[in-house]
């Protein structure tokens, strides 16, 4: 459901006539209709109608099975759970990742965050936790076609995160890496999809390694 949507079934299920409604929209945005409002204003009357007693159903809906959507959704997802498997947030689920987009944005679905100010914040508060986490985002002009990959920087900070007491060697990692893979990486790397299944394996340890410190 759209804020737009969630507006109007909070006049309806809180009882306001015409006038009433209108002056709460006037008293929060200077705005006598939600439909001239941006998402940061319609956010803040559903906050006023929340505070009235507005209880709208649940906003993720995973039960449901009720994907995120949205221009930004899919890459913050896949931000959101490198973050996770790098042992940087214990909860997984989109609602923890949609927690996350409210506090940053005040805006509560993925699939209303339209202005591109509000989906570049997201994206880089979700790189530069990762880049504390250890992964190196800064790629030379001149680095290999595999060094660009996302899922090799963030499986790069993994390994290091497992291993803290090693001096870095390439030749380690990609020896972890093949053994994940079941198969040599010297010459052939690995594809987006296999080096999600490499960081997932990764993130398994770094979880198991956290829960028996």
């Amino acid at each position: 459901m759209t804020a737009l949507a969630m507006i109007h079934r909070a006049k309806r299920d809180l009882g306001l006539d015409d006038d009433t409604y209108r002056a709460v929209l006037v008293r929060v945005t200077g705005k006598r209709s939600s439909r001239d409002m941006t998402d940061r204003e319609r956010q803040a009357v559903l906050d006023e109608f929340r505070r009235q007693g507005f209880k709208p159903a649940s906003k993720v809906r995973e039960k449901a099975g009720k994907a995120l959507s949205g221009p930004y959704a899919k890459k913050a997802q896949a931000l959101w759970i490198a973050l996770w498997n790098l042992g940087a947030v214990v909860d997984k689920r989109d609602s923890a990742l949609l927690a996350f987009v409210c506090r940053q944005t005040g805006i509560e679905r993925t699939e209303w965050i339209l202005d591109a100010k509000h989906g570049r914040a997201i994206i880089e508060a979700l790189k530069s936790w990762c880049a504390r986490e250890g992964v190196d985002w800064e790629v030379g002009t001149m680095a290999p076609d595999h060094a660009k990959r996302h899922g090799f920087q963030i499986a790069l900070a993994q390994w290091e995160k497992l291993r803290p007491q090693e001096i870095r060697t390439m030749a380690g990692f990609w020896a972890d890496v093949g053994f994940i893979l079941r198969r040599a990486v010297i010459t052939e790397k690995p594809t987006d999809a296999e080096w999600i299944t490499v960081m997932n394996e990764f993130g398994k340890r770094i979880r198991a390694g956290k829960a028996g410190a």
